[in-house]
Order: structure tokens, then sequence, then C-alpha cells
């Protein structure tokens, strides 16, 4: 591929099969740690005279190549994260949101690729923690076009991180997120009064801009951990794959005590050509360093065709391994799929044909998984 299309990484000194320390001043201090106190996480923020706004300097430093590091893992602070039994939910909501700021923003595609899609580092301080698979609101500035006076709605987006953020230190949450543009169709111009208001406010946000937060919200997305060598299928169209990048990085880029992946996870990426991949030298990297723990399929639509020489989309190559994974599945494994809502009813016809093949009646094996808690699925 011409141009990566990936977050920009950077890497720190690491000594070889040991864990590497990303660290800052005054982070590590203990805390009684309850999700339903939003104070807990004042008491490990830092104070006020240090607890501004990472510098790009300081963000680079704080970041880590994946193809430099290596087995080499990254070391996570506060470790009391690690310590609540359910998952922070609503901590902030519309009617009181959360003030968080904008580190960075990266456009995280190619040239080549249809639309534009970003990569938004945003600080909460530690004040709006989250589990991976869950999501924040963001509520856009300006008024409801349809409720004069009142604010804009709010606007759900998958976190692209794990509870540590992309400097390792529970301070950041990162969304991936994609321009959302119209074009007349009589005109073929881009009509901006019709353009996505939220999506392009995050795209068009600088470093130090200030965003309202709402939530975390949902569960259906949640990493179950209770089986460290379960498998795990992971189905994405776009910027749906924020979450999956999540539970990667925790699976094999931090080092987490007590907690350590040995099964199997399977990433499905869907779309359009080369440059539209998302965080594909990260996957790639995970590919060379886990080889026997992750697998990387990806299907793009302009460039690949499927057996009858149409375009390849992610259903098709679910259909390329339906054998194996309804194996895997049959076996315990976890599926997931995220993404827009009618990537759906493409993959539900491929899975039902795959299963009546196979002798199985596909709705009731869907009952099954769902019953078991195997069937995870977000779509917007």
């Amino acid at each position: 591929m011409a141009h990566s299309a990936t977050v920009t990484q950077f890497s720190v000194p690491a000594p070889l099969g040991g864990d590497v320390s990303v660290r800052r001043s005054g982070i590590n201090k203990k805390c009684n740690l309850s999700f339903q106190d939003k104070l807990w996480a004042s008491k490990l923020s830092l104070d006020s005279r240090t607890n501004h706004m990472f510098s790009r300097k300081q963000y680079q430093v704080m970041c880590m190549s994946v193809q430099q590091a290596g087995r080499t893992k990254v070391a996570v602070t506060p470790i009391e994260l690690e310590d609540a039994k359910e998952p922070p939910i609503n901590l902030y909501r519309p009617k009181e949101p959360y003030t968080a700021t904008i580190v960075s923003v990266e456009r995280i595609v190619g040239p080549k690729a249809p639309g534009e899609t970003c990569h938004i580092v945003i600080d909460h301080g530690g004040s709006v923690p989250y589990w991976e698979g869950q999501s924040y609101g963001i509520i856009p500035p300006g008024e409801n076009p349809k409720k004069p006076g009142a604010p804009q709605n709010v606007r759900l987006y998958s976190i692209a991180s794990t509870r540590y953020g992309d400097s390792f230190d529970g301070k950041t949450a990162s969304l991936c997120v994609r321009r959302a543009v119209y074009y007349d169709p009589e005109t073929g111009k881009e009509d901006s009064s019709k353009n996505g208001v939220c999506s392009n406010f995050l795209c068009n946000s600088k470093p130090g801009d200030k965003i309202q937060l709402t939530g975390p919200s949902g569960k259906v997305m949640l990493l179950p951990e209770d089986d460290p060598n379960a498998t795990h299928i992971m189905i994405a169209t776009g910027t749906g794959i924020a979450p999956f990048r999540a539970y990667l990085l925790r699976m094999f880029m931090e080092s987490i005590p007590n907690s350590r992946f040995g099964g199997l996870a399977w990433l499905f990426l869907g779309v359009a050509n080369s440059d539209s991949l998302l965080y594909d030298d990260e996957f790639s990297g995970y590919l060379r360093e886990y080889p026997d723990h992750f697998r990387y399929d990806k299907a793009l639509s302009r460039e690949h065709k499927n057996k009858k020489g149409g375009k390849m989309y992610v259903q098709d190559k679910i259909e390329e391994y339906s054998d194996e994974i309804f194996k895997l599945l049959d076996g315990g494994a976890h599926i997931y799929f995220c993404g827009l809502k009618g990537m759906m009813p493409g993959i539900q016809e491929t899975l039902k044909r795959v299963a009546e093949q196979r002798g199985d009646n596909w709705e009731e094996k869907l009952k099954l998984l769902k019953k078991n808690k195997q069937w995870h699925v977000e779509v917007y």
C-alpha cells in the first residue's frame, strides 16, 4: 500500500523482552476506586499545575510503535482501573456533560480513500473512565434545528482505545470518525448545510479545543475476559473497527498484571480500497509478532473480487472461511459485528445460507448464540 493508513506512531527506548513503563509524574497515586463517584478520578489526576493538555512532543514520546515494540509490551497506569467489577455507565449525562479537551486530530486514510476518516484523541483527565467496547456521546456546539433554543442531540461514537488511552495513563480516549459529507445528486457539489454536524465538528477540531462529553455507555460490545484462551471473531466495516482496535491493543500491546491473552483474535475488515484501511500497520504488526494468536483478513470492495467475480465485501470473506468460523462458534467462540446497519442483512443472509448448506437451522443456531452470549452486534 502506497500510503500507510494508520495513526502516526512513535517509539520509546525499551529493554528487549521487558515491560516499558510509560508513566507521568504523579499518576500512580492510590485511590479507592468507585465508578459511581466522579470524584475518584481527580485523585488520579495530575495537580493543576501539570494537568494540562499534552504537547505534541510529550504525546509522541508516550506512544510506541507496534513494529519496533515487538513482543515488548507497554506498562499501563493507573492499574487500579482493573479493580472495578462493573463497567462505568453514564457518569455524565446530556444535561451535565463533561468538558474534555482535544489532544490531536489525525487523518488516517490515504489520498485515494473515498471520504476522510480521522483518529481523534481526547483528554478527559481520568474523569470519564470507560471499558473496551463502550461508547462516548459527543454534543456538538450549536442549536438543535428541530428544537429551537435547545442544544444539539448527543451523537454516539465507539471508543477506539483501551481504558488506558493511546498514552497508556488512563487520561485519554480515542475516536475513529469518518467525516459525513453530502453531495447534491443534481449538481454533484458538496452541500455543507446537510453535512454531518458532529463528525465535521470533530474532524475540524484543533488541539486545545473543548468538547462536551457524555457517557460512557453500552454493554453489548464489552470484551469478555473470563477465559483468556477464548476465540474472538471480529467483523467490521469502516469506522466499525473502533472497538476492535481497543480489544487488540489490550490483547497484544499492553502489559496488564494477571492478564495474558492466549486465545485467538480473528479480525475481518471491510473497506473500499487499500487507502481506506484503518490502523493497518498496527494490525499487521500484531500479525507478525503473534501469528498463533491473531488472524487478519481484509475485504477491499474496489480492489478484490469474490468467487463470483463481483466486488468483495466482508460477508464474502466470511463465506470463504465459513466452515472454520462455524466450527469455532460451535466451540464457544465469540463473534462481534460493528459498522453500518447496511452490513448486517448481507452477513445474516450469508450465515443463513452457509448454515443451511451444513444442515443447520440458522434461526435456532442464532438463538443459541445469543443465549450463550456469544453474539455481539453494534450497528449505526
